[in-house]
C-alpha cells in the first residue's frame, strides 16, 4: 500500500509525537503506511481541507472526525 498523501508534513506526526518514537512507528504503520482511509485526520482534510485538520487529532478519532465533518 502507498504513503498516506499528508504524511511528509502531518502536523500529528511532525511535533506531536517527536517525543514517542516507538508509539508513533506503530501509528505510522498502520494509518499512513497501511490504510490512511481510515485515520480521522486523512478523512477531515480531504473533507474540509488541511486547515480544517486540528493538530491535536488523533488518527484513532474517528468519532470527532465525523463531527467535525
Amino acid at each position: 500500500m502507498a504513503k498516506c498523501e499528508c504524511l511528509e508534513n502531518c502536523a500529528f506526526f511532525n511535533d506531536k509525537m517527536a517525543n514517542m518514537p516507538s508509539m508513533a512507528n506503530i501509528i505510522k504503520k498502520k494509518y499512513c503506511e497501511g490504510d490512511c482511509s481510515i485515520c480521522a485526520r486523512y478523512i477531515v482534510y480531504k473533507a474540509l481541507g488541511k486547515g480544517a485538520v486540528p493538530a491535536n487529532l488523533f488518527p484513532t478519532q474517528m468519532d470527532r472526525a465525523k463531527k467535525l465533518i
